[in-house]
């Protein structure tokens, strides 16, 4: 008796925060927005400081890129744990723990969680990366080390990807 092959047909449905990286015109919008909102939470950042526009125009483009670096490790570690847990689910039974966090890293960070708890560790993996990295950045440019940890921290905090928390189920479902 022949024996049938099975196979799993995988969508290629991507979460909507991998779409940031992929290029397209988005970008036109997006490394804009990211300078302008980098730009403007650097001189808040700054306080009291002489002639904090020029510094801010000096430095703020290398703050973007750092930003984007961060976030791109943060993807990074999501992609590697989706796919990790992706292909060891394979052999699981339904319903596996692994399974589940396939999924909700995927699709929905809030269906359970240890895909809460691993997209949370991506957005503080990508934080502590733009606090170091900016951190640097503006020790390097002059600035004193509690001015440029203040900073930095204030940048870290809110230009963190937060994004990687929306359930993209949503746009493939018809939720939005």
């Amino acid at each position: 008796m022949k024996k049938e092959k099975t196979f799993k047909l995988y969508n290629i449905l991507l979460p909507l925060w991998l779409l940031l990286f992929w290029p397209s015109y988005l970008w036109l919008i997006l490394i804009p927005a990211n300078y302008l909102i980098d730009r403007l939470i650097l001189r808040w950042g700054l306080g009291d400081l002489p002639d904090k526009g020029r510094f801010c125009r000096k430095h703020t483009w290398k703050i973007c890129i750092a930003g984007f670096v961060s976030d791109l490790a943060g993807a990074c570690f999501i992609f590697a744990v989706y796919m990790a847990s992706s292909l060891i689910s394979d052999n699981a039974p339904d319903g596996s723990i692994l399974e589940q966090l396939a999924y909700g890293v995927g699709f929905n960070p809030l269906a359970n969680v240890w895909a809460f708890l691993t997209i949370t560790l991506a957005v503080a993996i990508a934080g502590v990366l733009i606090f170091r990295l900016d951190r640097r950045i503006l020790r390097r440019a002059g600035l004193e080390d509690a001015a440029a940890r203040g900073a930095a921290l204030k940048l870290a905090l809110i230009t963190a990807p937060y994004l990687y928390f929306f359930p993209s189920e949503l746009l493939y479902r018809g939720g939005i």
